[in-house]
C-alpha cells in the first residue's frame, strides 16, 4: 500500500520560507513582520507535532524556531498571519560563483597534506546496507533509523513493509539535514518520499542559501522524478538518491575525516552507515536463499508449497538478475533474494543502480565487488575479492569444524 506521511513539516517549512525569503537582513522596522511569520511557523509545527514524532526535519525546525525567536527578540505571544507566498525566480537567484576557499573541502582542509581518503555507504532494496568499512548486511530495520549523524549532516531513513504481513521492507522516506557551516551554507533540509523525489530543498532553493559559499551545496536533477545528486563541496561529499519502482535508494561518497567528525563517539554505534545494523536486525539472507532454493526443488517434485502467480523461482530469479549483474557478488545475491521475497522486478533494478553508484562513488576500484560473508564476521572481514563464493563458504565451514574438534 502507498505510504503517505501525516507529518506536514515540509508544508510548514515552505510556508515560512515563502513568507520571509529576501528578508534575511531585516531592518528594525521590519522585525515585527518577521516575528509574525515566525509565530505562524511555530503554530504550524505545533499542529503537526503529534504526527512528526521522530522526524529529523521536524525537530530541526523546532530548534531553529527557538533560535530565531531569541536572535530577533520575538515574543512567543502575538499576532500570527498566513504567510505571503513568493515564487522563486527561474534559476534560483541565490546562486553565486564567488565561493570562498574554505567552502571547497580539498582546497581548504588538505592544502598542505595528502589527498583525503574517501569512503562509501549505500542502502538499497530489502534493504541491503554497505557501510563505510565495506561491510555488507541485509537488515530488517523497520521504521525510522539514522544512517549518518556527524557534525555536518544528518541522514535518516524510514523503511516500511513491501507487502502486508511481509518481513521484506524497503525505504519509503529519506530526510537529509545539512547543518549551517561558517560562511558557506545555511541549514538546509532535503526530504524525499515514495513517488516524490524533489529536485530542491524543502524551502524551494537548489543551493546553500544566502551565504557567500552557497554554491558549494547544490542539487542537480539527473532524471526527473527518478535520480537526483547533491554535491556538498564544502565537506567533499556527494549524495545520490534514486527512486526505483516505488522505493528509494541512497548512496554517499564522504571523506573519512567528515565521517568521524562527531562530538559523542560513544553513540556512534547507532548510525547504520558507520557501525552497521544491530545484530538483532540483521538477516542472514544466504541461509534463507539456500532454503528457498531447496523449496524450489521440492516444488518441482510435487504439488506442495504453492507459489503466488507472479512469484520467482530460484532459477528464474537467478536468470533475471544475471541480465543486469553478471558477476555473482553480493549485489547479485541481493537481487536474487529480493526477487524471491517480493516478486517485484524493480528490486533487480535497485541492485543494479546501487552497484552503478558504487562504481561512480567508491574510491578503491579493487573493492567494487563484495563476496559472500556471514553476519557474524567482524567489520572488515569480507571475503577477498578474488575468492570464489562457494570456496569461501567451504573454508568457513572447515574452520568451524576444526574449532569443534579442538
Amino acid at each position: 500500500p502507498a505510504v503517505t506521511s501525516p507529518c506536514k513539516i515540509l508544508k510548514c517549512n515552505s510556508e515560512f520560507w515563502a513568507a520571509t525569503s529576501g528578508s534575511h537582513h531585516l531592518g528594525t522596522e521590519e522585525a515585527p513582520e518577521f516575528c509574525t511569520a515566525l509565530r505562524a511557523y511555530a503554530h504550524c509545527t505545533r499542529r503537526t507535532a503529534r504526527t512528526c514524532r521522530g522526524d529529523l526535519a521536524y525537530h530541526s525546525a523546532v530548534h531553529g524556531i527557538d533560535d530565531l525567536m531569541v536572535q530577533h527578540n520575538c515574543s512567543k505571544d502575538g499576532p500570527t498571519s498566513q504567510p505571503r507566498l513568493r515564487t522563486l525566480p527561474p534559476g534560483d537567484s541565490q546562486e553565486r560563483s564567488d565561493s570562498p576557499e574554505i567552502c571547497h573541502y580539498e582546497k581548504s582542509f588538505h592544502k598542505h597534506s595528502a589527498a583525503p581518503n574517501y569512503t562509501h555507504c549505500g542502502l538499497f532494496g530489502d534493504p541491503h546496507l554497505r557501510t563505510f568499512t565495506d561491510t555488507f548486511q541485509t537488515c530488517k530495520v523497520q521504521g525510522a533509523w539514522p544512517l549518518i549523524d556527524n557534525n555536518y549532516l544528518n541522514v535518516q531513513v524510514t523503511n516500511t513493509p513491501v507487502l502486508p504481513g511481509s518481513m521484506a521492507t524497503a525505504t519509503s522516506k529519506l530526510t537529509i539535514i545539512f547543518k549551517s557551516f561558517q560562511e558557506c551554507v545555511d541549514q538546509k533540509v532535503y526530504q524525499a518520499e515514495m513517488d516524490e523525489l524533489p529536485a530542491a530543498f524543502a524551502d524551494g532553493s537548489k543551493n546553500g542559501g544566502d551565504k557567500h559559499g552557497a554554491n558549494s551545496l547544490k542539487i542537480t536533477e539527473k532524471v526527473s522524478g527518478q535520480h537526483i545528486e547533491i554535491q556538498a563541496k564544502y565537506i567533499g561529499t556527494t549524495i545520490v538518491v534514486r527512486q526505483v519502482g516505488r522505493y528509494l535508494t541512497f548512496a554517499v561518497r564522504m571523506p573519512e575525516e567528515v565521517v568521524n567528525a562527531v562530538e559523542d563517539r560513544d553513540s556512534q554505534g547507532l548510525y547504520l552507515c558507520l557501525r552497521g545494523c544491530p545484530l538483532n536486525q540483521q538477516i542472514d539472507f544466504q541461509t534463507i536463499r539456500s532454503a528457498q532454493a531447496t523449496e524450489g526443488r521440492a516444488r518441482r517434485k510435487g504439488p506442495s508449497l504453492p507459489a503466488p502467480p507472479e512469484a520467482f523461482t530460484y532459477e528464474t530469479a537467478t536468470a533475471k538478475c544475471r541480465e543486469k549483474l553478471p558477476v555473482e557478488d553480493l549485489y547479485f545475491q541481493s537481487c536474487v533474494f529480493d526477487l524471491l521475497t517480493t516478486g517485484d522486478v524493480n528490486f533487480m533494478l535497485a541492485a543494479y543502480y546501487a552497484f552503478e553508484d558504487v562504481k561512480m562513488l567508491h574510491s578503491n576500484k579493487d573493492k567494487l565487488h563484495l563476496y559472500e560473508r556471514t553476519r557474524d564476521l567482524a567489520p572488515g572481514n569480507t571475503a577477498p575479492s578474488g575468492t570464489p563464493p562457494a570456496l569461501w563458504v567451504a573454508l568457513l565451514c572447515l574452520s568451524q569444524c576444526w574449532l569443534c574438534l579442538l
